[in-house]
């Protein structure tokens, strides 16, 4: 399925319209069904609530994680653990330079002296080569995350990568994930009980404070609240 930009946002204002308010199970079963193969979703694998919905709706579905080179041991056990236990396929990405090839051409710890060149290298370039072979593809975003993120779609448009972006949990509240969690015995990356409710490159990401929203974690000290592969 090949659709320009415009044709993309017909399909996805009419599939928000419908969708808006559904179980995140009936969100992915849309997308299953409408792109078959071609529809994936991304896991930072903070958790599996995501991929758990999807190995239901969408049995054997693709879930790429983009190995950074920076994530912590932890983030990487729950991949594994994500790929043995659930019925999806991970596919594993990673940067075209290693952290070491980066660091002889870039010097040392760009992450602190320009995260976006970092992040453009390490997440978005991956991301796109990743997403490549898919027309439409799903992540975890929920409105209630941050003020950034409260206007998200369950279905909008990647305009810069010319897909449709599947958003299920966009409805969801902290509690219906939490409820989710606890009926499911869902997979949790264990950094989360020591305060990472959001979990990214270890150089970049710290347990939150009390008060704060779960993303205050990110970028701590600037004014950075996103990556760039989701704007």
């Amino acid at each position: 399925m090949t659709l320009e930009v415009t044709d993309l946002r017909g399909v996805a204002d009419r599939a928000a319209a419908a969708l808006e308010g559904a179980h995140p199970i009936e969100v992915l079963r849309w997308a299953g069904e409408t792109f078959g193969d071609r529809f994936c979703l991304t896991s930072s694998m903070g958790d599996a609530v995501l991929a758990t919905l999807a190995a239901e709706a969408v049995p054997g579905v693709d879930v790429v994680f983009l190995d950074t080179g920076y994530h912590f041991a932890e983030t990487l056990q729950t991949r594994d653990r994500v790929a043995s236990e659930l019925d999806v396929n991970v596919v594993t990405v990673k940067p075209e330079l290693t952290v070491a090839q980066q660091n002889i051409t870039y010097g040392q710890s760009l992450y602190a002296r320009d995260s976006d060149a970092c992040c453009g290298m390490r997440k978005v370039e991956p991301l796109d080569r990743g997403l490549a072979p898919y027309d439409a593809w799903a992540s975890g975003l929920r409105r209630d995350e941050s003020y950034a993120r409260r206007h998200t779609p369950v279905i909008g448009v990647d305009a810069r990568r010319n897909k449709i972006k599947v958003n299920p949990l966009a409805c969801w509240t902290q509690a219906d994930v939490d409820r989710f969690v606890a009926e499911r015995d869902v997979i949790i990356n264990p950094l989360v009980d020591r305060g990472f409710l959001s979990i990214g490159c270890a150089p970049c990401t710290r347990p939150v404070q009390l008060g704060e929203d779960s993303r205050a974690g990110r970028w701590s000290g600037s004014e950075k609240t996103e990556c760039g592969i989701h704007l």
